[in-house]
């Protein structure tokens, strides 16, 4: 087991957030909101077209050390308390990998921990993304009761040969069980599904998403199928279907869901009205929000200047760090100049667009 340190504000951390409220080139009158975004970096066996920070455990899944790793969060949470001091925190994802790994006892170690050094809202959505392959029934139940107010299911597919292609764990059916787990155990749930997956045609891809809108999900996220650098598919591209046939399951998808009642707020998003991602949203918005665990990413701003944060990336080097108390593997401020960008890259993947103040309150 490795021995993780648990300091209270020690002297670099307050000479850090000395440094960060020094005078600048911004003058952000307000700061935006804050979000809380928790890694898990394991999955049960990696997808070929996964660029994410996800690790199949070299002993398998009863090798993951869990505990060893929610100390570790909690030591990191800690030494980022002086950064965020005094502010609420409105939304928490726990993304991956596959978080739905956790066991129920330590998803509630965790969220306890979280409520134990951040003041929440008392309305503060707490996502966890959870695969049809780890499902339990018993287990959702218990994610539940331990504070996750939505479920991000990856069904990606309820095509069994779709599945198989895409390497995932589960098959429809179990997607299918997960999904009626996830109706009767929580209010807000969302959908991932992906399209223009392996030779898919028009009629196979309205077949999955009709059969996703069957179950009256209350959000549903549709990506289209993108080959990323530095995968198994693009290194071995699979068949993908034409543009043309892509361009039809897209308009497709627009009108099916805006006739089956669902508002099409960004790129990829499809929601019912009022159950849009918070969390989400404040990244679009160019909100802030800090990123603990192995790779997470942070953005936290400043009376004076916009700091990005990357944690250590490989879960073993985040261990080995954060038994000598060090978590942040770059912390870079955002050079004014290239604010514009940043603020535009998020906030126009809104279908609204964006009041011309918040540009001007986020980016000072």
């Amino acid at each position: 087991m490795v021995k993780i340190p648990v300091a209270s504000a020690p002297v670099a951390a307050t000479t850090e957030v000395a440094a960060l409220l020094r005078p600048g080139a911004l003058n952000l009158r307000t700061l935006p909101p804050l979000a809380l975004y928790v890694h898990w970096p394991w999955c049960v066996r990696k997808c070929p077209y996964c660029d994410f920070n996800s690790h199949e455990p070299a002993g398998g899944i009863a090798a993951i050390p869990e505990a060893d790793y929610l100390a570790a969060l909690r030591a990191d949470l800690e030494a980022a308390l002086p950064l965020v001091w005094g502010r609420q925190v409105v939304s928490i994802f726990i993304g991956g990998g596959t978080p739905s790994l956790l066991s129920a006892t330590g998803l509630e170690r965790l969220l306890s921990d979280v409520r134990a050094l951040l003041p929440l809202e008392a309305d503060c959505e707490v996502t966890l993304e959870a695969n049809p392959g780890t499902f339990e029934a018993a287990k959702f139940a218990a994610f539940r009761a331990a504070g996750v107010t939505r479920l991000s299911i990856g069904v990606q597919s309820f095509d069994d040969e779709q599945l198989a292609r895409l390497g995932r764990i589960h098959d429809g059916a179990q997607a299918s069980a997960a999904i009626e787990a996830a109706q009767r155990t929580f209010d807000e749930f969302n959908l991932d599904l992906m399209y223009g997956l392996p030779e898919q045609t028009l009629d196979a891809a309205q077949r999955d998403i009709e059969r996703a809108l069957s179950f009256g999900p209350p959000h549903l996220s549709l990506y289209q199928l993108t080959l990323e650098a530095n995968t198994v598919f693009a290194k071995y591209p699979p068949r993908l279907p034409d543009e043309d046939t892509v361009a039809a399951i897209g308009d497709w998808i627009e009108a099916r869901t805006a006739g089956a009642g669902y508002g099409h707020y960004e790129v990829s998003a499809y929601a019912r009205a009022g159950h849009r991602c918070r969390h989400n949203l404040n990244y679009w918005q160019f909100g802030d929000y800090l990123g603990i665990g192995a790779g997470a990413h942070g953005k936290l701003s400043f009376p004076h200047r916009i700091v990005r944060q990357v944690r250590f990336k490989q879960p073993a080097s985040y261990l080995e760090n954060a038994a000598r108390g060090r978590f942040v593997a770059e912390s870079v401020e955002v050079k004014r100049a290239d604010l514009p960008f940043e603020f535009m890259l998020n906030a126009l993947r809104l279908n609204d667009g964006f009041p011309v103040g918040l540009f001007v309150e986020r980016t000072g």
